[in-house]
């Protein structure tokens, strides 16, 4: 029997979607359940960047008008290399412990890094003894007896049958096809469960979040930003809340590009339930993915956590109208606490939901008026990065170049590379290519070496 709540999958016999209960229109309710489960893990147990600050903030969200979509929704039916939910998904039972240590009340990422390098394997914890647990750094008897339980507590076999019925993917943090730009944070997620398909492209992502209580400025912004990206071949990162996150995934998808929504929940309960016919719309044009198990009910502790999720995945974060208490915020320091980009977009001085970003703006986040400004200030990317159309990207401005400068691009190589090469191979006048080797070196993509030769940059 299927669990209650917002199903999302492509399923033609679902049940109608059913809403959270909710203390009020903005906050998500505790969750009652008994069950063992991930999203329990920031609430009762290992909270592992700044609580008070995270615990403090809300959610980034909001309600936007709908945009028209130019991504087929049974698009998800098409061969997707890195995710592909269906009958035919199996999730081997090698792997359950592995799953069941994650699911463990309490067990965070850093307590499950620690506990692996200690015991080498997530079956090697389990079958560990409550004292040897006890020495592991940040595990006390409380959760040393819930580890130990773990085999008897959670059934991962009914976990993997709902993921099944509803044609969604567990990728675990070991496997080929997790997302490596989100592996490279301090804590990632030990598993997600994922509806959609995830792309190599979508390692050029970049997140755009900011309030629930968006103004018309704010939403066409995010819309525009988000549309703007899409087009320039990024994929757009953001929570599927109210406001600035929902205007986000619709730029993203009217533009005709992907996007990805990191839910605060699970699959089943999906939070706000008025999203969720957005939330089929992201799936059919990229992924939507939770750390929290699909029968997990929102709870207000997740958000923030969440939060580092979306991040992660990005190469920057673009937040658009915050008030000075706003959970876009925490997304801001974790996209910093992560090494990536920040981004604000001002607003009128006198407008509350301007306050966050102009604060970001003067500790020295990047001012952003348009995509330009986004694409000019992402610089060379750590791991080449592979398009749709098989081309190999390096640096995020080379999405800016038209047909003739990728060409004479392309023909640049890391060592000295003589101009009347290039002018001979690219078949252009040399006049045309000084022109474009001028254009290229102002996006910093290559250098001069002397009068006659240039490199890559």
């Amino acid at each position: 029997m299927s669990a209650p709540g917002v199903d999302i999958s492509n399923d033609s016999n679902r049940s109608a979607p059913s809403a959270a209960v909710s203390n009020s229109a903005n906050e998500p309710a505790r969750s009652s359940g008994t069950h063992l489960s991930r999203g329990e893990n920031y609430v009762n147990g290992e909270n592992h960047v700044n609580s008070d600050r995270n615990s403090s903030h809300a959610s980034h969200s909001g309600d936007a008008s709908s945009a028209n979509s130019e991504c087929r929704l049974n698009s998800v039916k098409t061969s997707m290399t890195a995710l592909a939910g269906g009958a035919d998904w199996d999730f081997p039972r090698d792997r359950w412990d592995e799953l069941r240590l994650t699911l463990v009340s309490g067990v965070g990422p850093l307590t499950r890094r620690a506990l692996l390098s200690a015991f080498g394997t997530a079956r090697a914890v389990l079958d560990a003894t409550i004292d040897r647990l006890c020495e592991v750094p940040g595990v006390g008897p409380k959760l040393s007896s819930r580890i130990a339980a773990a085999r008897d507590m959670i059934d991962v076999a009914d976990e993997v049958r709902v993921c099944r019925e509803h044609g969604l993917r567990i990728l675990m943090e070991s496997d080929g096809d997790y997302p490596e730009r989100l592996r490279q944070i301090p804590d990632p997620p030990g598993a997600l469960f994922a509806a959609g398909g995830l792309e190599s492209r979508d390692a050029l992502a970049v997140a755009i979040v900011g309030t629930r209580h968006a103004t018309q400025y704010g939403l066409l912004m995010a819309e525009k930003l988000a549309g703007g990206l899409a087009q320039a071949g990024y994929t757009v990162v953001s929570g599927l809340a109210r406001g600035i996150d929902a205007a986000a995934h619709r730029g993203a998808m009217a533009a005709g590009g992907r996007t990805i929504a990191v839910l605060g929940s699970g699959f089943l309960n999906l939070y706000p339930p008025e999203h969720a016919e957005l939330a089929r719309q992201v799936r059919g044009c990229g992924a939507v993915l939770s750390e929290a198990p699909p029968r997990m009910a929102a709870q207000a502790g997740m958000f923030p956590q969440r939060n580092r999720v979306i991040t992660g995945l990005c190469l920057g974060t673009i937040v658009v109208e915050a008030a000075e208490q706003s959970g876009a915020l925490v997304s801001a320091t974790h996209a910093m606490e992560q090494g990536r980009e920040v981004f604000a977009v001002p607003g009128r001085v006198d407008s509350r939901m301007s306050r966050g970003c102009h604060r970001l703006i003067r500790d020295g986040a990047t001012l952003v008026e348009s995509v330009d400004d986004v694409l000019a200030q992402l610089g060379p990317l750590a791991d080449v990065a592979k398009l749709a159309d098989g081309r190999e990207v390096r640096h995020a401005a080379e999405l800016q170049l038209n047909e003739v400068e990728r060409g004479v691009l392309e023909l640049i190589g890391d060592g000295p590379t003589l101009i009347d090469v290039v002018a001979r191979q690219s078949g252009l006048p040399t006049a045309r290519v000084l022109a474009t080797l001028t254009i290229l070196e102002m996006r910093r993509l290559v250098r001069r070496l002397g009068g006659s030769s240039v490199c890559r940059v």
